[in-house]
Order: structure tokens, then sequence, then C-alpha cells
């Protein structure tokens, strides 16, 4: 890499044909990459590269920006990206989840998960850890700061099982998690699972099941910051819906094992929900705003314009809107317009509208650092 005077964040865009990188200063395309089928993408951890979760394996997209701090000042590197030569075998190529320097990668088709150091994910000689989680089945996994890991348990027909391992030996284990999905790791190291019936949450070494208002509430995504305690989540209650479209939203504290509803009056899909700079909770919803909750409070403090109004996608691999936030902007694809929006989350206002491919249904964005998340 040839060292620069700075680097900006870059966004990757995949959608119909392949992929797309984007300056997100300049809205210049930087580079490009022909590959056909539906890709996934998924943050590395090291603010540099993309996992991608590619049928039966995950590849590694290089960005090609790099920031390395060194005391009061950084030094900032440019290289070539594009699709490195790495790939990692995996059948049913599943979650990517990212936490404390160490990336988790889930083989649905296996149930098993391997764990390496974000920082090597891209070193053809990197140590991964595997665990196997007994059976093939949709789940995910995650490394806590103390070596413990967290893993769902289950099979092809119905998963309701979160284990903790520590050493490599089973610690705890809940039944309590039907059609568990989705996983975020709050402050405290305190983690929470979705349900069909009210989250589990990880905590001070034991699980703890949070009651829900309705007999079916289902949370299947969920958002995290790392110095708040309160987890968001989607909120639906109609079983077997193939489209709800939800209008509310939890906020989970992960202290007392309860969770507030926040009524949102515009509906949402899965892609909809991330997490401020301060811990702000966001959802980008069907009438184009981008919301802003207290998570303390549970109640709405803005809701900027941001993109056209829309409806969530028949199949969920259709583009349809996406919501990531990275150093205090938020970045949101409109499918309706093919542009990349860019929201100063400080100032609350749109700051950049840029053009993308159309078709664009996955996003990612780095900066060349690690600590954007």
């Amino acid at each position: 890499m040839t060292e620069v005077d700075s680097v900006g964040p870059r966004a990757l865009l995949a959608h119909d044909g392949g992929l797309t990188l984007l300056d997100t200063e300049s809205g210049d395309a930087v580079a490009t990459v022909d590959r056909p089928g539906f890709l996934r993408l998924n943050d590395a951890g090291d603010g540099r590269h993309i996992v991608i979760s590619d049928g039966d394996q995950f590849l590694i997209y290089d960005a090609g920006i790099l920031a390395e701090a060194h005391g009061d000042h950084a030094h900032y590197y440019e290289g070539i990206p594009g699709l490195t030569d790495i790939a990692i075998g995996a059948p049913k190529a599943g979650h990517v989840v990212t936490h404390d320097d160490h990336t988790t990668l889930f083989a649905d088709g296996t149930g098993i998960a391997v764990t390496v150091k974000s920082h090597d994910i891209a070193d053809r000689d990197a140590t991964f850890m595997e665990h196997d989680t007994g059976n093939a089945h949709h789940g995910v996994a995650v490394q806590l700061r103390d070596g413990t890991m967290l893993s769902t348990a289950g099979t092809s027909e119905g998963r309701t099982t979160v284990q903790a391992f520590r050493d490599h030996k089973m610690i705890a284990s809940t039944d309590a998690c039907p059609g568990v999905h989705g996983e975020a790791v709050a402050a405290d190291e305190a983690a929470v699972f979705g349900c069909e019936d009210g989250p589990v949450i990880w905590r001070d070494d034991a699980f703890h099941k949070v009651t829900a208002a309705d007999a079916y509430a289902r949370t299947g995504n969920v958002a995290a910051h790392p110095d708040s305690a309160v987890v968001l989540g989607d909120y639906k209650t109609i079983a077997g819906a193939e489209a709800e479209h939800p209008t509310r939203v939890v906020l989970i504290d992960t202290l007392t094992a309860s969770q507030t509803i926040v009524e949102l009056g515009s509906a949402y899909w899965f892609r909809s929900l991330a997490r401020g700079p301060e811990g702000e909770a966001l959802i980008l919803t069907g009438d184009g705003s981008l919301r802003i909750v207290d998570p303390v409070t549970a109640q709405q403090v803005a809701a900027v314009p941001a993109i056209s109004a829309w409806t969530e996608p028949e199949e969920w691999q259709q583009p349809g809107p996406v919501l990531k936030v990275v150093d205090g902007f938020a970045y949101l694809t409109d499918p309706a317009t093919d542009e990349l929006v860019v929201i100063d989350l400080e100032r609350q206002s749109v700051v950049e509208r840029w053009s993308i491919p159309a078709g664009t249904g996955e996003l990612a964005v780095v900066t060349g650092s690690a600590g954007e998340h």
C-alpha cells in the first residue's frame, strides 16, 4: 500500500451483476467486480475488509484503505481494492459477527462456526478456531471478551436453544428461545438473542428471559451499542405472516431483562435498524424517514426525511433500502432513485446523495480504521 495524506469512507454495494466500491466523499466508483448471484455483505471488523457470504463460501473483499493510529496522529494508506484470493469454505455460508477484534463466520449447512482475529481475516496463515454446534441449522455465534462462546443450537426443522461455552466446555444453556435469530452485544458484554416469545439475555454468566407482552412476539433482528445497556429490536406479533410490515420496535433493557414497545407509525423491515454514535436507536421507516429514538426514554426525538417512500419487497433478497452507520454518519440506499444517501447524525440532515447501480440490495461501509462500530 502507498502512504497518502488521508482516506475517506468507502461503500461496497452488491447489486445485479456484481459489486461496486464507492468513494462516499466524491461519489466516484473506485472499483467494480462482475460476479453473478446473490452476495451478502458483512463487516469484517478490521475497518478495511468486507466478508461476502457467497453460496458455500465466504469471500474477502479489500476496500483498499487503511488508517493506523500512532499516538496523537494517524498514518493513512491506499492500495488496489478488489476481491482477494481468499475463499473460506462454508456450506450455506450464513451470518458473520464481529466483536472485540474477533470475527465469527457461521456455516448453516454444517452448524460449524469459525472465529479469527479480525485483523487477520485476510491473512492466509491466520488461525481459525472451530466451534461445532452439533447440527446444521440457520444459526449464529459470537465470542465475548472473556473468551466465552455463545451460539445457537438446533436443526433444519427448528431451533430453540442458546448455549454458552468456555474453554470448549458448556457452562450454560437455555431452550427458552423458539425460533432463535439475531444477536447483539451491549454494554458490559451483555448479549441479546432474538426469540418468538421475548428475547434471551446473557449476563453475569447466566441466561435471562424477557417476558413479552404478546403471546407471539418475534424479535429476529437486533442492534446494540457498546456503551448502551439497551438493545434495539424488531417486533412482530402475527405468527406465520409472510410480510407483517411491523410498525413497532422494542428497546430491550439488558440490566432488568425487560423491554419497552415503541410505536413508530410507519412500517420498517429487517435492514432498517442501527445505532448512532451516542447509542441512539435508528430506524428507517416506510415513509422514507430516519427515526431517531432515545433508548432510555423510548421517545422519538427526530425524524429526518431521507429517501423515497417504500414498501418491503416480497422476497427479502430483492433490492430494498439498507441502513448502515459508521463514524457519526448514516448511509442509506434508495432503491427508487438508485441513490446512496448520507446523513450527518449530529446535524440530523442529509449531506450527500450519490448515484449507485440499479438493483443494489446490500451495503457495507468501511473507513480504514477498526474503531467505527
